[in-house]
């Protein structure tokens, strides 16, 4: 049965690039789950767009001396490009900034308000005298009360990813101008989220809402469900779901100028806008895709965004009413680089447009080598040397190597044409049912999220692909047995078109460019039958090499380069 799905990747933030973590986390593994599951035949909005409010980009302008909306274009606009240099393939791909979102989210806002979900407090807030303004949480910088880090914001330190609030900083300063703030009355719309307590453990730890099964919670990673207990057990705090702020959507109550809804209310509601939007470019009806218990909802994200995803957007959700709360959500723990943590201020990242420029047409080694080592249960770490030793040792020696020693060799004894198949011997079978069984586990495991497994049981068929060519040296038997010989390069050619398709959601361009090869270039579908999948008779293209090789020169080179470059 045709299932229906809406998948979901973090807003990234439209004041700056992307750089390496953000692929590895929230967007590599969506797009290859998203590509898998549209080549089962099903239904998939893949939704996504930039976030493009709150403090941080109002910041970054006064810093700049520019505007707030030169910011946001000129990142959504390179950002826009980034994810699709590599592949990540949206169906929609929205913006915070855009009208269309700003009625949805003051909608969204009015029906919350209607079915009481907040409190209006007076509370006491810091101040910048010299600006003369309230200083939103990103606009505050201290110590950290739980770690020491002495940049943490008024919402979060990243150093240890603990939510605060600007009160319980240490010696905040204003991040405008540097000096010590005051505290002053203001008044604020807050969550109670406390009171959703009892319902959110039942949904996170059991599955249930309502007495009704909704999900898994095996399926679960153990990490997310470790963080959203320690939130609740620890007590859910209220927290205000509005600032003082001149550039975000504006609040929909009269006489609050000066008012907006906060980043974290504003931004998931960007998924359904830009929902909303797709499903208007493609004349759906996108309630279909988040008021339909049919539908699963899937948010892919990083860990330090799993308490807006699993338990403050999932209250707004069910105060609205009507809404599907997610099915699943996969967050991925961080990824390194030379055993560092990747900082954008110091300049200690990877980014995807200059990786474009220093490595030309290698995205899918990127695709391959960030999947192989995905943060999916913990911290993981980029190096450039394992990065070039992958690629090498995997992506040319064993993948291309096994496809190219097919192709070279039909074109040279068949002309391009696949031979005719006679009688199986039980090394021909072997390698089929190992295909097979293959393809099955990949699909298993990317329906469990476990992207790194179903990478290696992906190239397991390219290995015993090389191992059957090498157990049955067709290029020895050519010269006695040429009805063998047919066999093994039409039970090859099988094997090569079965990689021609599975290997789509790992590595698109090159899945492509095989497909041209052997003229498949249509066929994407994972449901096929791999005795029948390509047959005699058929006329295959000449070989091209689909990875090459990196050398120590290439890989020395953006070393020195970003050691140079760190701040």
């Amino acid at each position: 049965m045709k299932k229906r799905f809406t998948v979901t990747s973090a807003l990234p933030y439209a004041n700056g690039p992307l750089h390496i973590g953000h692929l590895a986390g929230a967007y590599l593994p969506a797009d290859i789950f998203v590509r898998y599951q549209k080549n089962k035949g099903n239904d998939v909005a893949f939704i996504c767009g930039s976030d493009e409010h709150g403090a941080a980009i109002t910041l970054q302008a006064k810093k700049n001396k520019t505007t707030p909306k030169k910011i946001i274009d000129k990142f959504h606009n390179l950002n826009k490009k980034t994810f699709s240099d590599f592949g990540i393939d949206f169906d929609f791909f929205h913006r915070t900034s855009e009208e269309s979102h700003h009625k949805t989210a003051q909608d969204f806002f009015l029906k919350l308000n209607e079915n009481n979900a907040f409190k209006i407090l007076t509370t006491k807030q810091y101040f910048d005298k010299q600006e003369n303004q309230f200083l939103a949480d990103r606009y505050i910088e201290g110590t950290c009360p739980k770690c020491g880090y002495e940049h943490a914001y008024g919402d979060q330190c990243e150093n240890c990813g603990t939510a605060l609030s600007p009160n319980e900083l240490i010696n905040p300063k204003s991040k405008i101008s540097g000096n010590s703030p005051v505290l002053r009355d203001t008044t604020h719309w807050f969550l109670d989220m406390q009171k959703h307590e009892k319902w959110l453990k039942e949904w996170i730890n059991e599955g249930v809402i309502n007495e009704k099964k909704k999900h898994d919670s095996k399926d679960w990673k153990s990490q997310v469900i470790s963080q959203c207990n320690s939130w609740i057990d620890n007590g859910l705090n209220e927290r205000a779901m509005t600032r003082d702020l001149s550039w975000g959507v504006k609040l929909p109550i009269k006489n609050t100028d000066g008012k907006v809804l906060y980043v974290w209310l504003d931004a998931p509601i960007g998924y359904i806008s830009s929902t909303k939007a797709w499903a208007k470019e493609k004349n759906k009806n996108w309630k279909d895709y988040w008021m339909n218990d049919e539908t699963e909802l899937i948010h892919f994200i990083g860990k330090d965004n799993i308490v807006f995803h699993c338990i403050i957007f999932p209250i707004l959700l069910k105060i609205h009413g009507n809404y599907i709360l997610p099915k699943n959500v996969p967050s991925n723990e961080f990824l390194n680089l030379e055993g560092r943590k990747i900082s954008t201020s110091k300049n200690w990242a990877i980014w995807l447009h200059e990786f474009q420029k220093d490595f030309k047409d290698k995205q899918d080694s990127l695709r391959y080598y960030l999947c192989a080592i995905s943060p999916e249960k913990k911290d993981s770490d980029f190096t450039w040397k394992d990065f070039q030793n992958r690629n090498n040792n995997e992506l040319v020696d064993i993948y291309a190597n096994f496809i190219n020693r097919v192709i070279v060799l039909i074109n040279k004894y068949y002309d391009g044409i696949i031979p005719k198949i006679s009688d199986l011997q039980s090394i021909d079978k072997d390698i089929l049912k190992e295909t097979e069984k293959s393809i099955e586990l990949i699909g298993y495991y990317i329906e469990k999220f476990e992207f790194k497994k179903g990478l290696m049981s992906f190239m397991n068929i390219a290995r015993i692909g090389n191992k059957y060519l090498t157990d049955t040296e067709p290029w020895k038997l050519i010269k006695n047995d040429e009805t063998r010989v047919k066999t093994i390069m039409n039970i090859s050619i099988k094997v090569v078109a079965a990689l021609s398709i599975i290997s789509e959601p790992f590595l698109p361009f090159s899945s492509f460019q095989l497909r041209e090869i052997i003229d498949m270039k249509n066929n994407c579908s994972w449901y096929f039958n791999i005795s029948k999948i390509i047959n005699e008779g058929h006329k295959i293209g000449t070989p091209k090499h689909l990875f090459s090789r990196i050398n120590d020169e290439e890989i020395n080179k953006v070393i020195i380069k970003m050691e140079d470059e760190k701040k």
